[in-house]
């Protein structure tokens, strides 16, 4: 029992060493390039391309002496100007292992230093080994006539990708763009040569930015295709799942039935991250003061858990309308629709939970309006006591601006009579201020002793 406790110490020193290491190249690099370049000597460019180039043989050999979960976890320790440096000189057959281990956040990031162009990263095919999904290196057409798929997935494939594999294989891949219709007989069907074509909306919840993603799906000689324009965590966990565990799947089918059981696990855990969000939001809008800016802010927050709620919603709808085409036409085994039944059921599951939310939003939406209103009214409160104390100052003010005050006052100075006449307007408005305010304190204490006397 000591062994793994042992181990762990010496993991993590051996993660801490290996991005010391990395840290220490990129660093040399940097010193090095600038030095470099304030040197003014013949034939600069060709010496700062050697020593570029000898620092990152250097950190190539390194990284591939590293395992993908090692070289994922030094990515992510890194920061933002090293970690594309050190993503840059990953092989490139490893790539796709790395990605599946670093989060999301530090994978959009890697893909945009260096995106997918090749056709093997467009590309990935699965055979079933020993009960395990294990992925095919295809780079060209000629590579998918040594494997025998049971799985073949496109991301963001280029046309010609699409058209040589779909000749290859004998059938028509879509552009997932292109199948977004809502009619079912459009989204799913069965054509003359018996390939079974699905159209599916995957969710996609990043932070800041959630959608849903078109899937479209093509069952054909118990292969399984799916073609999409952008990589989702459904998928990359299925693939996880299925390199992993024994006896996962067995067919096209399996994977695909697996695909949307994973869509709705990732839904529930989005619809967690919801609650979790409201909560916060239900006690700012139940604190007993809430401001203008506070409350424009819980309203921006939600209208963005309502847009998140309304595509989970609509995301579980599109998946229940392909399990029960699937079980309409007769295409799963007996093992297949029980599993397919389970899925429906925790769809149902997460409708009561969708329709409990948008109560919810309908509740906090209520209640920040609510508050808003309240603050207005407490603005227009005080514009309305200002002018009450000022309409009895208005009213003498009035009478002095008429000729008949300089006729009442035609003994008295002016100065004595309009500086009377002004301290009578200041005594008045003072008066009347504070007589409000005596009245809004016994109207106040009044209601606070009927509280009390309620609740007693």
């Amino acid at each position: 029992m000591s062994e793994p406790i042992d181990q762990r110490p010496r993991a993590q020193n051996q993660l801490e060493q290996h991005l010391s290491e990395v840290q220490l190249l990129l660093a040399r690099q940097r010193r090095v390039e600038a030095l470099v370049q304030k040197q003014d000597m013949p034939r600069h460019e060709l010496v700062e391309g050697l020593v570029h180039r000898q620092h990152l043989v250097e950190l190539h050999n390194l990284l591939r002496r590293l395992s993908a979960g090692e070289i994922a976890r030094v990515i992510e320790a890194l920061s933002e100007e090293d970690r594309l440096a050190a993503w840059r000189e990953v092989e490139e057959n490893r790539c796709e292992l790395v990605l599946e281990i670093v989060s999301d956040d530090v994978r959009a990031e890697l893909l945009g230093a260096r995106p997918h162009s090749s056709a093997r990263n467009m590309l990935s095919a699965f055979e079933l080994k020993n009960g395990r999904l294990s992925q095919v290196r295809i780079d060209s057409r000629a590579d998918l006539a040594n494997v025998n798929p049971m799985w073949v997935d496109l991301v963001a494939p280029s046309a010609s990708v699409r058209a040589w594999v779909g000749e290859f294989f004998e059938l028509y891949l879509p552009d997932p763009e292109e199948v977004t219709d809502i009619e079912e007989s459009a989204r799913f069907y069965i054509d003359d040569n018996d390939a079974v074509h699905m159209s599916s909306n995957f969710l996609l919840d990043k932070q800041g930015d959630s959608r849903n993603v078109p899937v479209a799906f093509i069952l054909h000689r118990n292969i399984l295709f799916s073609v999409r324009n952008e990589e989702l965590p459904v998928f990359r966990l299925q693939r996880l799942r299925a390199r992993t565990q024994p006896g996962y799947v067995s067919d096209g089918k399996d994977v695909l039935l697996d695909l949307y059981g994973a869509d709705v696990e990732y839904s529930a855990d989005a619809l967690e991250d919801v609650y979790a969000e409201f909560e916060r939001v239900g006690r700012q809008v139940l604190s007993p003061q809430v401001s203008d800016d506070e409350a424009a802010e819980i309203l921006s927050e939600i209208a963005k858990g309502e847009d998140l709620n309304g595509r989970i919603r609509r995301n579980v709808l599109d998946t229940r309308r392909a399990l029960s085409f699937l079980m309409r036409g007769r295409l799963l085994s007996s093992d297949q629709h029980e599993d397919t039944r389970q899925i429906l059921r925790d769809i149902e599951s997460l409708d009561g939970h969708t329709s409990f939310l948008f109560n919810k939003i309908n509740f906090l939406m209520d209640a920040t309006v609510g508050f808003i209103n309240i603050n207005q009214n407490k603005r227009v409160s005080k514009l309305t006591a200002i002018s009450v104390v000022f309409v009895p100052i208005n009213i003498i003010a009035g009478i002095g601006g008429m000729s008949e005050f300089s006729m009442m006052t035609a003994g008295i100075p002016w100065p004595i009579s309009y500086g009377a006449f002004t301290l009578a307007m200041g005594a008045l408005g003072f008066g009347t201020y504070h007589a409000l305010r005596h009245l809004e304190q016994r109207k106040a204490q009044q209601t606070l002793v009927a509280r009390q006397r309620k609740e007693a």
